[in-house]
């Protein structure tokens, strides 16, 4: 449903995207991941003709995003990063008119303006002007609009930041039975856990350029496997930790002094950890915590990008 073949563009001398590919098969999610500047806002913007490549071919559902520009609009939705609703009519008002737009006669548009105002927790605001409504109530309402026409394509450019946990979920479970029925999602975020539940393919970008595609699963495979992990505490023992993990790891431990934390690849599991344990113990070094994980999202996005998560960024 979404094709782009060597897509490039620029802005004077910065090159927001170079020779980027990916695709997108039909009724499947599609995340783009990427530190701010990396480009993911201007492959939308491209994929949805509010801009034309410089150089490459895409097409999303079939039609060309330059020739096919007019008919490609009709198949597809768009919720950009801010809020683009009227101000000056009500919450309700502003779904009915997009569906109007999508010539739906006035019974079908009204009942799946019901529909999505419930399930954005807009029902109580629903015929009150949208000048009243909080940041996160707009972002609410514009990504409903973007769903009244039920397009096959939709293209969710950080739908859920400024979300409450709870308004975020209920969003996540719509996507989910939308892509079940059929609908295809390219969506751009931030949030690894938003990734992680939803896409079933994630493209990483940097710099303008896709420098990894794959899987949640395939690309921490790439990172590498488990690490085992102790967080020592005294921070004076930090050495003596990292040399009895180095040891017993045959393998260079690494040392993060600010978080109190040794660490070192394994793939020893459950025997390789107890027996860390008992030689920490043994060589009486105090622990707060041991423990074996695999890498995460969060760690994929950092060693590819050298950029904290939002998440990570905020705390």
């Amino acid at each position: 449903m979404i094709e782009v073949e060597a897509v490039s563009k620029r802005f004077g001398t910065t090159e927001a995207l170079a020779d980027v590919s990916l695709s997108c098969p039909r009724g499947s999610v599609l995340a783009l991941l990427g530190p701010n500047g990396a480009g993911k806002t201007t492959l939308v913007r491209i994929l949805t003709t509010l801009l034309r490549p410089d150089s490459g071919r895409a097409r999303v559902g079939g039609f060309d995003v330059g020739r096919d520009a007019v008919r490609l609009r009709s198949v597809i939705g768009l919720a950009g990063q801010y809020a683009a609703v009227d101000e000056l009519l009500t919450g309700r008002e502003n779904l009915e008119l997009i569906g109007l737009w999508y010539h739906l006669d006035r019974a079908e548009y009204r009942r799946r303006a019901t529909e999505i105002l419930e399930r954005l927790s807009l029902t109580d605001a629903s015929n009150r002007l949208v000048k009243t409504y909080s940041g996160g109530m707009r972002r609410r309402l514009d990504i409903g609009a973007s769903l009244i026409g039920r397009p096959p394509v939709l293209f969710l450019d950080e739908p859920t930041t400024g979300l409450d946990p709870r308004t975020r979920n209920d969003l996540w479970t719509f996507l989910e039975e939308l892509v079940a029925a059929g609908t295809t999602v390219l969506m751009t975020t931030q949030y690894m856990e938003e990734a992680e539940r939803l896409a079933h393919r994630i493209v990483v970008l940097n710099h303008g350029r896709a420098i990894a595609d794959g899987t949640s699963e395939e690309l921490k495979t790439r990172l590498g496997g488990a690490r085992l992990e102790a967080r020592v505490s005294d921070p004076a023992q930090l050495d003596r930790a990292g040399a009895v993990l180095g040891e017993l790891a045959g393998a260079p431990p690494h040392i993060d002094r600010e978080q109190q934390r040794v660490s070192v690849s394994t793939s020893g599991g459950t025997p390789f950890l107890l027996s860390v344990g008992l030689r920490l113990q043994e060589a009486d070094i105090q622990l707060d915590d041991l423990g074996i994980r695999r890498p995460s999202l969060d760690d994929v996005f950092l060693a590819l990008t050298g950029a904290p998560t939002r998440e990570e960024a905020a705390s």
